[in-house]
């Protein structure tokens, strides 16, 4: 196993969060309570700013009328439901700031039709930090991008939670361990 501190070595880093949104965190996750995943994710943004690496929010967000939703046909329920105001709010516990950025997305993965790679690239990123919900969802379709873009790629396994236990583990053992390093709160923290 890949010592922690090695991911960090000589690396410009980013912690990137995806969904953690009032609609979404209103939701029942496993194997981690989104209650448990804001809390990591809040003092893994406090780690990342005190060592001065970039913090991003994603969320998903659509046009009050919907124009700019995917409008898939489903075999299955649809992810997000009815959508009361202030869904899509990034939840206040982690303290969204002014240096921090914040993209807006329209799909499941955070890079398609959005500026989050430019955003990384300008800032000199190389190595990403997921965390989020729904880690099968959201997480883990903006690590396909990301590694797809040659990104190195650190899965906070704790920091994220699905709708079930299953998704969850397919997720991380099942598609990251292929793409990068998985790792808890605390191993991450410890390395930083």
């Amino acid at each position: 196993m890949i010592d922690t501190r090695t991911f960090f070595a000589g690396a410009r880093p980013a912690l990137v969060l995806i969904d953690l949104q009032k609609g979404v965190v209103a939701r029942e996750t496993l194997p981690h309570s989104a209650g448990e995943v804001v809390d990591r994710s809040r003092r893994l943004v406090e780690a990342f700013r005190a060592k001065g690496f970039p913090v991003v929010f994603v969320h998903v967000s659509f046009a009050p009328d919907d124009a700019d939703a995917l409008a898939p046909l489903l075999d299955g329920p649809p992810q997000l439901g009815i959508r009361p105001d202030g869904w899509d709010e990034l939840v206040p516990e982690l303290g969204v700031r002014a240096g921090d950025v914040v993209v807006r997305k329209r799909n499941w993965g955070a890079f398609y039709g959005t500026d989050l790679d430019l955003q990384l690239r300008r800032r000199n990123v190389t190595h990403i930090v997921f965390g989020g919900i729904s880690t099968n969802i959201g997480v883990e379709s903006s690590a396909r991008d990301a590694f797809e873009r040659n990104y190195k790629l650190l899965f906070v396994e704790d920091a994220m939670a699905a709708m079930t236990r299953e998704e969850h583990a397919h997720a991380v053992s099942g598609v990251f361990t292929r793409m990068g390093l998985v790792r808890s709160t605390k191993d991450v923290l410890t390395a930083l």
